[in-house]
């Protein structure tokens, strides 16, 4: 992964060329041969070279337009944060391009490369699940083209993020569970590489061996998050020889899962198994039992995203801010029972 733009230095290194005689062809000056200034310029493009005067034309070319980019539309955390975004960028005369990674990353990385074709003044994004190789974002940044990140982030690029304590989230989480008197708890997690999700994890794993309960490692599982994959991953929890009586889930959509692999077991809830899950998505109140679930100000994370890219846009060079906003649990029927002695 690159973590600086491409100089002429590395140009010339590679062709094992002087800087003059590549900055020379990159002019067109007519003492370069062809044959070389050819070479060059396919070596400018292959390393993404931009001149300071490349650079110059393309910002002042950015259009008024902001792209997102969201693991899918469809989940109730990213369509209010994209509420949130478009209410603050209106703001400013600004207006936004929703895209959806549909949790590929090269689909993520496609649509950066599109957004970048586009012009866009900034970029504000929440991390495909399948992303490891963040490049993409890189080349953002070494275009000096604002960029955001919000929910699901990365350590690896420095930049503005908005987030909350996940850590902290899946500690109180599983905190409520211990409270309501559950001594075996699962954490049923989304893919494992993403860092909010290990987060959680971590959070769930320091409770429990603060109040004296060894974490099991048959305890915690993680899955993909499509209906099949996380019912089958809830089966192997449920159907496991010892049985667990408390379970903390990446999402609401996988506790609901949970809770269809519990009803097909014949396990009652929150009797035999108590469920939490996150988002606090208002389906959680419908369902038979209603859901507890860890509440995240989306809404909120949408307008401190929209307003740091706008900060960015203003002062690239300003420097990096990371929001840590706060999460609630929502206690509902799912864990609501007094198992305390």
């Amino acid at each position: 992964m690159k973590s600086k733009p491409a100089t002429l230095k590395d140009i010339a290194e590679t062709l094992g060329l002087s800087i003059s005689t590549v900055s020379r062809a990159l002019k067109g000056h007519p003492r370069i041969g062809e044959k070389t200034r050819n070479k060059v310029l396919e070596v400018a493009r292959a390393l993404e070279y931009m001149s300071p005067s490349m650079l110059a034309t393309e910002i002042r070319k950015r259009s008024n337009f902001i792209g997102v980019i969201v693991p899918k539309i469809s989940y109730h955390l990213y369509a209010m944060a994209i509420s949130g975004i478009e209410k603050v960028a209106e703001t400013r005369g600004m207006h936004i391009i929703v895209c959806q990674s549909n949790e590929s990353q090269q689909r993520e990385h496609s649509l950066v490369t599109e957004l970048i074709d586009l012009g866009v003044a900034g970029v504000i994004a929440s991390l495909a699940s399948e992303t490891t190789d963040f490049s993409h974002f890189e080349a953002l940044k070494n275009r000096k083209i604002p960029l955001v990140f919000f929910n699901r982030q990365c350590d690896d690029v420095e930049t503005d993020k908005v987030v909350i304590d996940n850590y902290k989230a899946g500690g109180d989480a599983t905190q409520h569970l211990i409270d309501v008197g559950c001594k075996n708890i699962a954490y049923f997690g989304g893919p494992k590489i993403l860092q909010i999700n290990k987060a959680r994890a971590a959070g769930y794993s320091s409770t429990l061996q603060k109040k004296g309960l060894r974490p099991n490692a048959d305890y915690i599982v993680y899955s993909k998050f499509d209906g099949e994959n996380a019912l089958s991953a809830a089966r192997s929890l449920l159907y496991a020889p010892k049985t667990p009586d408390g379970i903390l889930a990446f999402s609401d959509q996988m506790a609901i899962q949970v809770m269809l692999a519990a009803k097909e077991r014949g396990l009652k809830i929150p009797e035999d198994l108590a469920i939490i899950g996150f988002n606090n998505e208002p389906v959680d109140e419908l369902l038979q039992p209603s859901l507890t679930s860890m509440d995240q100000p989306s809404y909120r994370m949408g307008e401190e995203s929209a307003r740091l890219i706008l900060k960015q846009i203003d002062h690239y060079e300003a420097g990096y801010e990371k929001k840590v906003l706060k999460s609630f649990l929502v206690v509902r029927n799912s864990t609501n029972r007094n198992r305390l002695p």
